[in-house]
């Protein structure tokens, strides 16, 4: 009887060791949780009280890995579709990105490598290392202290159309500020001269070949893949294709991923990263722009063309934007 026992109890001694209770049935599972609604950031805070995060316990069933810090940044811009191509990539198996924005390297730098690295997913041997942070592409400090990093980081950049970029990024402002100037007050330090105001942002963001400049004082231009915001609505396989090359990915997400929304105006994933449900970007995605003054769009578009074809010979591609 003795001799049993002692076999019973080395026998369980390996496959009973993850058991808590007697009785108890092991938690499922889970699939990673969806981010909040694109557009309206999932705050650092809110992504750390979810039920169980960073927990022993939640590690161990969200599978092992460990946590790195990012090999490649969507580093801009701000209404790109930086959002959408961020939530494409999340359904290839072999990218881990943050849900939400970090803004590590403009807001929140002083706390250190330790802490950025804390933020990230963990990550299996061959699974890339992901954040998106538009803002970073308009910070002056942000290239070198990606830089500082790691000199081997891919950057992303989406890129539109500058004029319907600020008119987009107006219209995100009114939605939250009813009472802000007017898109064409705004655009000009003086209407009658039609002097443009260069220090607002929705103008200045667009001035893509300005910006780039100083990334190209830290990264050469073969490390940066630039995507057109345009071609991510009317061929996001096309985009996606190109974004899985430059990453070293095999090609997965292809044009089976998506279908079109007419109502939204947006591609649409059939299968959203652990769901089985077809997922389309939240409500704040595909605002109805304001009417604006058609002298005032032409304004802006003779203003931005220099630096359009600037920024179309740094990169050697034309976006077709004039």
């Amino acid at each position: 009887m003795l001799f049993l026992w002692l076999y019973m109890f080395y026998s369980c001694a390996g496959s009973c060791a993850g058991l808590t209770t007697r009785g108890s049935p092991a938690p499922p599972r889970s699939a990673p949780p969806l981010p909040g609604e694109p557009g309206e950031e999932t705050s650092l805070e809110e992504q750390r009280a979810a039920p169980g995060a960073g927990s022993p316990i939640s590690s161990f069933f969200n599978g092992s890995g460990t946590k790195r810090l990012p090999q490649a940044i969507i580093i801009g811009v701000k209404k790109g579709g930086t959002r959408a191509l961020l939530e494409f990539l999340r359904v290839h198996p072999d990218v881990r990105a943050v849900g939400a924005e970090p803004h590590f390297f403009d807001r929140n730098y002083e706390q250190g490598l330790a802490w950025y690295r804390d933020l990230m997913p963990r990550t299996l041997e061959g699974q890339i290392t992901m954040e998106k942070t538009p803002s970073y592409f308009v910070t002056k400090e942000a290239p070198a202290r990606i830089s500082s990093m790691s000199k081997g980081t891919k950057l992303i950049v989406v890129v539109r159309d500058p004029v319907t970029r600020a008119i987009s990024d107006y219209t995100q402002t009114l939605s939250k500020k009813p009472d802000i100037p007017t898109f064409e007050s705004l655009t000009f330090k003086n209407r009658t001269t039609g002097l443009i105001d260069t220090s607002w942002s929705a103008i200045q963001i667009g001035i893509y070949a300005k910006h780039l400049e100083n990334w190209l004082l830290y990264f050469p231009i073969r490390q940066i893949l630039f995507v057109s915001g345009e071609r991510l609505i009317s061929d996001p396989a096309g985009e996606l294709g190109r974004v899985q090359d430059f990453l070293g990915l095999k090609r997965i997400i292809t044009d089976k991923h998506f279908y079109f929304n007419k109502t939204k105006g947006f591609p649409c994933l059939k299968k959203a990263e652990g769901s089985s449900k077809p997922h389309c970007l939240g409500k704040t995605k595909g605002r109805t722009h304001p009417d604006i003054d058609q002298e005032v769009v032409q304004r802006l578009r003779d203003f931005y063309r220099p630096f359009n074809m600037k920024f179309y010979q740094m990169t050697g591609q034309d976006f077709g934007w004039d």
